[in-house]
């Protein structure tokens, strides 16, 4: 496929500009799909090791490092996931899942064995360097494992019960489940496809923010681009892209009980001051 065809596919747009910019690399970021439906065949050891050694090359803040990630193929173990994380049927199917972990624990046992006190740890800044460390991590994984004829799935349902998910996977205190991430072979049979994102002109800002106001345009060329996607794809779908994501902010029930957050992370140990 041309770069032209890669950006029309990835933003539904059919008369998106021209653009003769590409790499091997890009186009498959263009063509990443969320998959759900995988084969069987379970991921070996050795693709595992290149999958986390592409992780750990991700940019890490202080080279702290504080993010772990466990390797879930128990059968039982990923039944029980799926249960936790809304019932999620492909987190028990898929042959592997990694759980994310914000993980303050090693950098708390570092500082004591050093005797050094270790109280930023205590502190939101620190709480969120965890998170985006795992998530930079995560992503250099899932464009890992897709460059190996893998795909998957974000799990972000793991934050429905952080208590849970620690209890099942042993967690110590300082460590957080940030999400789940499944990986297989797709199958062939049920294969995804490329789902439109917002135009580039809502989310790329040139020099200043642009107001919300100015971007309503682009919201509504993309509530037309998913409406096609809903149709293409034989999905019955009630309401535009707007629709859907208004809902998912109204009320702190719409959050499946990650309203209550904070709650349980201090529980785990992590006091956010």
């Amino acid at each position: 496929m041309t770069a032209a065809s890669l950006l029309r596919a990835r933003y539904g747009q059919p008369e998106f500009p021209d653009s003769d910019v590409c790499s091997p690399l890009i186009a498959q970021l263009l063509t990443h799909c969320t998959v759900r439906h995988h084969l069987p065949e379970p991921v070996s050891d050795a693709q595992l090791t290149a999958i986390v050694a592409a992780a750990q090359s991700a940019a890490s803040s202080s080279n702290l490092q504080p993010w772990s990630v466990i390797a879930v193929r128990e059968p039982a173990t990923r039944a029980r996931l799926a249960q936790l994380a809304g019932d999620q049927i492909h987190v028990q199917q898929a042959p592997l899942v990694l759980v994310w972990l914000a993980d303050l624990a090693r950098l708390e046992a570092v500082a004591h064995a050093e005797g050094l006190t270790h109280d930023a740890l205590d502190y939101l800044e620190m709480a969120l360097v965890g998170v985006i460390d795992a998530a930079l991590a995560a992503q250099n994984a899932m464009v890992a494992a897709e460059s190996l004829g893998l795909s998957g799935c974000y799990i972000g349902g793991l934050r429905n019960q952080p208590e849970a998910v620690a209890e099942l996977l042993g967690l110590p205190s300082r460590v957080f489940a940030v999400f789940g991430m499944t990986l297989g072979k797709e199958d062939p049979a049920q294969q995804a496809s490329v789902k439109p994102r917002l135009p580039q002109p809502a989310v790329l800002h040139q020099e200043r923010y642009r107001p919300v106001a100015e971007q309503q345009a682009d919201v509504a060329t993309y509530n037309e681009a998913m409406a096609a996607f809903y149709a293409q794809q034989q999905m019955k779908v009630r309401g535009t892209w707007a629709v859907h994501s208004g809902k998912r902010v109204a009320t702190p029930e719409a959050l499946t009980g990650r309203d209550r957050l904070k709650e349980a992370l201090q529980a785990l140990g992590f006091p956010l001051k």
